[in-house]
């Protein structure tokens, strides 16, 4: 059996009411998401169930393009989003094992590919 770990958040942000600064879906903290490093991240709704799990080589500009992307498969459930947790990982192999193990571990409802327990 693998026993696998899931590590604290290096970065949490929320979503904002009504975000005094300019925000992209009242989310005005994207400055503290590292542009620099991969990882995985984790997009909730307000209820804290597990929308999206997706990971990245570049954080920052990857989870921004998943709020600006006419072809994300989020782009029908931005509104949804209220909490993203970001983990830093340079590892590719480790974070292709996170994400899988994410999705399927806690279901995630708007992941479509890397699915297993349909």
């Amino acid at each position: 059996m693998i026993l696998i770990t899931i590590p604290a958040p290096d970065v949490t942000i929320t979503k904002q009411e009504n975000p005094q600064l300019s925000h992209i879906y009242g989310f005005t903290d994207f400055h503290l998401i590292t542009r620099e490093h991969g990882g995985f991240f984790m997009f909730y709704n307000d209820k804290d169930e597990l929308l999206f799990v997706g990971k990245a080589r570049k954080l920052r500009p990857r989870i921004k393009k998943h709020f600006e992307d006419s072809v994300s498969v989020m782009k029908n459930h931005r509104e949804e989003v209220t909490k993203i947790e970001v983990y830093v990982n340079e590892n590719a192999v480790d974070r292709e094992i996170y994400e899988t193990y994410l999705i399927n571990k806690f279901r995630a409802k708007y992941n479509v590919e890397k699915v297993l327990y349909k």
